[in-house]
């Protein structure tokens, strides 16, 4: 993998990265690099070589068409570059790799050095019993304080098994990269994808940290859409009905209601957000 000429001179870069499959629940993570590709007409820097590290029986390749013209896909994970107006964003995405996942990551912190990004954002997505009728809840967390405390966010304190983002997360947060990582909740009941309300949601939330303008495309339209059919889905059986509005029950008596004083903490790291812009 060698450096291309695409990463060289960015503006401000910042990365923001997905992988499919395990940390991929109804591919809402991953859709947010897709839709940042259509979104930005995002340029190709380069591909990884998938030959050591996909198991080309769980990540098969696929055929098409091209202008009456067969071609094999491979799976891979692939960067890209999305040029907007404040800044470059530098994307990865791809399926979780199956084999030699420390010099896979040892590869991907090559580049993230030649890039020094002002920030590394991991997305992912994971099947819960959040009600698709409420807003998709949206865990993030840093991985030292001081930005924790500038985005209001928390530090991660989970152990167990982890996937490629755990392990990007932790490798780059040891080279000295400030890393958020963020989780959309997605309803287990409706696990196929796409999900594009929670893609919208990691969408929205990924605006705040960068504190940047993002353009939202279609998926306002297609989330709406999506919820309607759901519930038209839900309505043709009473026990999942039932449930939901179980879920939905569970769901408001847990909301926090907004105080004044949490108001002012989130008007004040916006503000030190904005600062840090500027300076």
């Amino acid at each position: 993998m060698a450096e291309a000429r695409g990463l060289r001179g960015l503006r401000n870069p910042a990365v923001v990265a997905a992988f499919g499959g395990w940390a991929d629940a109804a591919e809402a993570a991953s859709g947010v690099i897709d839709h940042f590709v259509e979104a930005y007409s995002a340029e190709l820097a380069f591909a990884i070589d998938p030959e050591e590290y996909y198991d080309f029986q769980v990540n098969r390749p696929t055929t098409r068409l091209v202008d009456g013209e067969r071609i094999v896909e491979w799976p891979t994970t692939e960067v890209l570059v999305a040029h907007l107006p404040e800044r470059d964003l530098v994307l990865i995405g791809g399926p979780e790799p199956n084999y030699h996942w420390q010099e896979y990551i040892a590869r991907l912190l090559s580049m993230l050095r030649s890039v020094n990004p002002e920030m590394i954002v991991l997305l992912g997505a994971m099947l819960t019993d959040a009600p698709h009728t409420r807003p998709v809840p949206v865990n993030g967390t840093a991985t030292n304080q001081a930005l924790a405390d500038e985005l209001g966010l928390e530090m991660s304190d989970y152990e167990g098994p982890t996937g490629i983002i755990g392990v990007l997360s932790y490798e780059c947060n040891r080279a000295g990269f400030p890393v958020v990582s963020m989780w959309a909740s997605v309803p287990h009941y409706v696990a196929e994808p796409p999900n594009p309300k929670a893609t919208l949601a990691l969408l929205t939330r990924l605006e705040d940290v960068l504190n940047l303008p993002l353009e939202s495309g279609d998926l306002p339209e297609e989330a709406q859409r999506w919820v309607e059919q759901v519930n038209d889905l839900v309505a043709e059986d009473p026990d999942i009905s039932s449930y939901i509005t179980a879920l939905e029950e569970r769901r408001d008596e847990a909301t926090p209601t907004a105080t004044g004083e949490s108001i002012a903490a989130e008007f004040e790291r916006y503000l030190r957000r904005r600062d840090r812009r500027r300076g």
